[in-house]
């Protein structure tokens, strides 16, 4: 876990660290990098505008897929809509839930309710290889409320590139692949990330530049999983972060599975 350095003190001027000033001298640094900030908001807003001009792969939205109502066509996904936004979740088979994946866990945790997206005309749902009878009651655990769906079998692109995002349009009964992400890409689904950005000490990752003296860190999915007291671990006892707020979430024995982060 992230823990204050014991030494040097902050203001310590051989310590490596940011100094430590008056307001107005910070003011003056804050909107100096503030300058910066809004370039880089621009620059993003250049991207989207790029990413609303790629080309599109048509696919066949007839195809079925399985949710807790059975069996139903992809298309069902927009929920009459004509815009989709898909979190594709990784699986393994036969694995308790604690043995689930801890990204995709803790990405598919940060969404709750997609509500403002319904409201622009956007429907969200999560999807994943795993098998109905096994997705099913690790739904259940985890208290999801949006629509889950096996895609299990299925081609691309409705089933591969788990542990993704991928957006779809939708025009009448015809069914478009528009974009897809992975990776650091997720991190939008994700404003906890963007939060540590903000911190002193971000997201007490290994791979951050950071001030000398600042905690090194760890791998970049260290924290993701944890023992019942909250000290991130990758043995047997550790589960999703996520899974602990969960009524009767507790130690457990092994997770099932092999293979750390992703």
């Amino acid at each position: 876990m992230t823990t204050t350095p014991d030494h040097p003190t902050p203001d310590d001027p051989t310590s490596g660290r940011p100094p430590v000033v008056d307001r107005a001298t910070w003011q003056a640094a804050r909107d100096e990098l503030l300058v910066k900030e809004k370039a880089h908001t621009r620059a993003g807003d250049a991207l989207a505008a790029e990413r609303r001009r790629l080309p599109m792969v048509e696919f066949d939205p007839s195809v079925e897929v399985v949710g807790a109502g059975g069996p139903v066509p992809f298309l069902d996904l927009f929920q009459g809509r004509d815009e989709l936004v898909v979190y594709k979740h990784m699986w393994h088979d036969g694995a308790p839930h604690q043995g689930q994946c801890e990204g995709c866990t803790t990405t598919a945790w940060h969404i709750k309710d997609a509500v403002y997206l319904n409201t622009r005309g956007v429907s969200y749902a999560v999807i994943t290889e795993g098998r109905w009878d096994e997705v099913a009651p690790y739904v259940e655990f985890m208290g999801y409320t949006e629509p889950w769906y096996s895609v299990r079998g299925l081609d691309a692109p409705v089933g591969d590139s788990m542990g993704s995002i991928t957006c779809y349009l939708r025009d009448g009964d015809r069914a478009f692949l528009t974009y897809a992400t992975t990776g650091r890409g997720n991190e939008v689904v994700n404003p906890s990330m963007g939060l540590l950005d903000m911190t002193p000490y971000g997201r007490g990752e290994a791979w951050e530049d950071k001030p000398a003296g600042w905690p090194e860190g760890g791998h970049a999915c260290w924290s993701w999983r944890t023992d019942a007291d909250g000290t991130p671990t990758w043995g047997g006892t550790s589960r999703p972060v996520p899974q602990w707020t969960r009524p009767g979430a507790g130690p457990v024995e092994t997770l099932g599975r092999s293979g750390h982060c992703h």
